[in-house]
């Protein structure tokens, strides 16, 4: 998945680092693309030593290699960069260096979402000692937006539920939902596949999380079993596909990123 980039590792401790030459400037345009040079087969972001042209703040580290954010936007240092999207990206590359991207692009769309107080609408200023944004007129503090959510393989005898969304990613996939105010993530669960397919479940059950920078999400992926027939009545305003798929049959996402694409394969060998 995404962010198994072993034995690399990802420190996201907050800290007031100052950008040095060395270090890595993940730049976005307004869409929230990505400026990168990909000449060379692997992905390149510009370097620290554009820094003085655009507003940053440092984000991460991986291992050694430390990661700032342009809060504005920086023009492409050459000819070699180009603006590409995550999709784009995650379709092409892997490594540390994609999980970088999607980890960033998290909070760039957080900070470019919190320029003003909710509460009392003065512009926010960073927070001193935490990964948060500060009020200075009301003091309400705003924290980076984590959206939980959650992935089901829904499993009947040798088959799994197999759906294919009416838009957006056209490959195939699991049930999916976030989860709603009050709920519990069985529950999300047990809403989303009768929501969506119209089956009822049982016997839930945690299989493993994943975070996705695309959607701000915490991805949480679930194993359970279809309660009774299984008979499918689709939602067909939210998905064009879904169908019971023999582990033999199930046809895998073109990349291995995705929870999703992680829990159709161990069934699809037999692993549940």
């Amino acid at each position: 998945m995404i962010q198994d980039i072993y034995p690399s590792r990802l420190d996201n401790s907050f800290a007031c680092h100052e950008i040095r030459e060395a270090d890595t400037l993940i730049c976005f345009d307004k869409d929230g693309r990505l400026l990168v040079d990909v000449q060379s087969g692997e992905i390149r972001f510009p370097d620290g030593k554009y820094a003085d042209c655009v507003r940053n703040i440092y984000a991460f580290s991986i291992d050694d290699k430390r990661y700032f954010i342009a809060l504005s936007e920086l023009r492409a240092p050459d000819s070699a960069y180009v603006c590409m999207t995550l999709r784009e990206l995650r379709d092409s590359f892997c490594g540390n260096e994609l999980f970088a991207a999607f980890t960033a692009y998290h909070l760039w769309k957080w900070y470019n979402d919190s320029i003003y107080c909710g509460r009392c609408g003065r512009k926010l200023v960073f927070h001193e000692s935490e990964r948060a944004m500060r009020c200075p007129e009301c003091g309400n503090v705003i924290y980076p937006r984590i959206n939980p959510a959650v992935i089901v393989g829904v499993v009947k005898g040798d088959s799994i539920l197999i759906t294919r969304y009416r838009r957006g990613y056209a490959h195939n996939a699991l049930v999916a939902g976030f989860t709603e105010i009050g709920e519990t993530l069985e529950q999300t669960v047990e809403r989303e596949v009768m929501e969506e397919t119209g089956v009822k479940v049982k016997n839930i059950r945690y299989y493993k999380s994943q975070p996705w920078g695309m959607a701000q999400d915490m991805l949480v992926g679930f194993f359970c079993e279809a309660d009774g027939s299984g008979e499918i009545h689709m939602d067909e305003n939210e998905l064009r596909y879904a169908e019971w798929v023999k582990r033999e049959d199930i046809v895998l996402q073109p990349n291995n990123a995705s929870l999703t694409n992680e829990m159709m394969k161990v069934f699809k060998v037999g692993k549940v």
